[in-house]
């Protein structure tokens, strides 16, 4: 089984994002310090926020649109994906709920790149001190009550489609709500 999960964007087919799902992890502060400083160029995600890679396709397809046509709500290409998983338009909240904290254990990694030029994402990944596993087992890691509640997703959802589809759509709708 593949470790790594690389998409092409709809919108870009010049684009992939490849997504690393690590467990274990004993360095997050690290990390995220390594990003918020530069020296890592990647989304670092909550994964117990992911209810599946699908979610992280369009929130990097919508990041790297707000961004070629320079219409971003944050800093960077990466903090607007992770902004872009949020259903609301607080940033500050996006980044709790959706970022990953100093003391989480799992972490997922998004990078939006061509797909001759992947070689940034196995540097990236050998500083992770932790286990990587395939993507394929994010539902093992998403908090489904806590995915719920931020969301909002009401029983009468889940009846009629799953819960991805009412996760996406919550993301879809945020800039018209």
């Amino acid at each position: 089984m593949e470790m790594q999960l690389t998409q092409q964007l709809e919108l870009f087919p010049d684009s992939v994002v490849t997504q690393c799902l690590f467990k274990d992890v004993k360095n997050a502060a690290e990390l995220r310090k390594a990003a918020i400083g530069g020296e890592i160029s990647c989304a670092l995600i909550n994964p117990s926020m992911v209810v599946g890679p699908f979610q992280v396709q369009i929130a990097a397809n919508k990041a790297l649109h707000l961004q070629r046509v320079g219409k971003m709500k944050t800093r960077s290409l990466y903090s607007e994906v992770i902004f872009n998983l949020c259903p609301t338009n607080n940033i500050s909240e996006a980044f709790k709920k959706f970022g990953t904290s100093d003391s989480d254990s799992a972490v997922l990694i998004a990078l939006i790149h061509t797909e001759e030029d992947s070689h940034n994402i196995d540097a990236i990944c050998a500083k992770v001190d932790g286990q990587q596993i395939p993507v394929e087992h994010l539902a093992t890691i998403s908090d489904i009550p806590k995915v719920k509640k931020v969301y909002k997703v009401t029983p009468a959802e889940e009846a009629c489609g799953s819960l991805l589809d009412a996760v996406v759509c919550r993301m879809a709708v945020k800039d018209v709500l």
